[in-house]
């Protein structure tokens, strides 16, 4: 029986061994999936900065991306780009920690819970800089934060719905997740924006969780249920997509829509009219941006705590003839 208790605890040893080996070869492979030489890569570069998106496929986050990647090429930055495949608050969570671990120089990435994010900043930061991108976590001591002022955008939305439907309609909000500070901010705005009018009323407010499939999914079941609506609004960039999908299906030319952003079908659909108007942030900028801020921070420079990107209304009037044409052949 001795002999069996001291083999069950070698091979109890030897299991615990191995799994902390993997556990440790997994984590590094978070950061440094594509960086074949190890650390003599890393060498070659002035500093290692981590990008860590809400959701790295999404097609907004891919310019944050590109703005960033261009920066970081001109300044002699390795920057990587990790984070979860899609919208997944505890593996951005994690990402975050493994890149801590991973010693990096500085980690760009959204404060999207007060909550969930703030802590973890405060404890990143003991050890080195980080810079909220597109969505801010006011709370932490995260030491700068670029992007949209959400509150103003969302506050933006508002007045265009006003203007464009005379002050009279009965509108649905679909919002990329309630958690999310940057979405609540934009819902909040827009709600301060209307709430004077007497000819406008907020029917419901449903969540997409960052997905054009949910976001139609949501406004097929607005429409039977609430057959008054007559406006929507979608506050993050896949939402007036899959809002317009429906719309153009169910209730052609007669539903108002304004969503978040310029992709390519978004500029579509405004060029044929299903879309009506769309709140323009810069991406690109922010990621360009952030990159020199990180810079600035590790070099002892002055950086602002709060970076404000531009935000505006645009409608078809404001697409290029030829944008409009291609809208007009592409549907």
């Amino acid at each position: 029986m001795k002999g069996l208790s001291l083999m069950s605890y070698v091979v109890g040893v030897l299991f615990f061994l191995v799994s902390c080996a993997f556990a440790i070869f997994y984590g590094y492979k978070v950061v440094s999936h594509d960086l074949p030489s190890g650390d003599r890569v890393v060498d070659k570069y002035k500093y290692h900065f981590v990008l860590v998106p809400e959701e790295l496929d999404n097609d907004y986050w891919r310019l944050v991306e590109k703005g960033a990647q261009q920066a970081a090429k001109e300044y002699g930055v390795l920057l990587e780009y990790a984070g979860p495949k899609q919208a997944n608050i505890d593996e951005h969570l994690k990402t975050i920690e493994m890149s801590m671990a991973s010693k990096v120089d500085g980690i760009l990435t959204q404060g999207l819970s007060d909550e969930q994010f703030t802590p973890l900043i405060n404890r990143v930061v003991e050890r080195l800089p980080v810079i909220t991108i597109d969505t801010d976590a006011a709370n932490s001591n995260r030491m700068a934060y670029i992007g949209t002022d959400n509150y103003y955008s969302g506050f933006l939305a508002g007045k265009a719905l006003i203007e464009d439907t005379k002050g009279q309609a009965n509108v649905a909000i679909i919002t990329g997740n309630f958690y999310a500070n940057h979405q609540q901010q934009r819902v909040k705005g827009f709600q301060d924006a209307v709430k004077s009018e007497e000819g406008i009323k907020i029917i419901t407010v449903e969540e997409s969780g960052i997905s054009r499939v949910r976001a139609a999914e949501k406004a097929y079941q607005i429409l039977a249920d609430y057959p008054e609506v007559t406006a929507f609004y979608g506050t993050s960039a896949l939402d007036a997509i899959g809002i317009a999908q429906v719309v153009e299906k169910r209730k052609p030319g007669r539903v108002y829509i304004i969503g978040f952003d310029t992709l390519p079908e978004t500029l579509d659909y405004i060029a044929e009219g299903t879309i009506k108007a769309t709140v323009v942030q810069e991406p690109y900028e922010m990621g360009y941006r952030a990159i020199q801020m990180m810079i600035d921070l590790i070099e002892g420079k002055k950086v602002p705590p709060v970076v404000h990107t531009n935000t505006r209304i645009i409608r078809a009037a404001d697409l290029p003839l030829n944008n409009q044409h291609q809208g007009e052949a592409d549907r």
